[in-house]
């Protein structure tokens, strides 16, 4: 099992430390506008980013994720990004 730490750093900004075998850093945007229209404003912003991490880290490892991205970017990887971050909710 992978251990994932979010910190905010301001904000709209968070750092995520992904831990295992190889830990890497990571720093995320997150416009809060986005989070609204993604969650409803059901998540805080910090869960959202852990829910994004735990969706990538079903689809690649910790390595391959980009060290620094705003969250829309997810999207343009895998489509499905948004829809199963939404059906999470529901």
């Amino acid at each position: 099992m992978t251990l994932l730490t979010i910190e905010s750093r301001d904000a709209r900004t968070f750092q995520v430390t992904v831990q295992g075998p190889n830990p890497t850093t990571h720093t995320v945007a997150v416009d809060p506008d986005y989070a609204r229209r993604l969650t409803g404003g059901r998540l805080s912003s910090a869960e959202l980013v852990r829910r994004s991490f735990e969706f990538l880290l079903e689809r690649e490892p910790n390595t391959s994720i980009l060290r620094s991205f705003e969250l829309p970017v997810i999207a343009r990887y895998f489509p499905e990004y948004e829809t199963t971050i939404r059906t999470g909710l529901a």
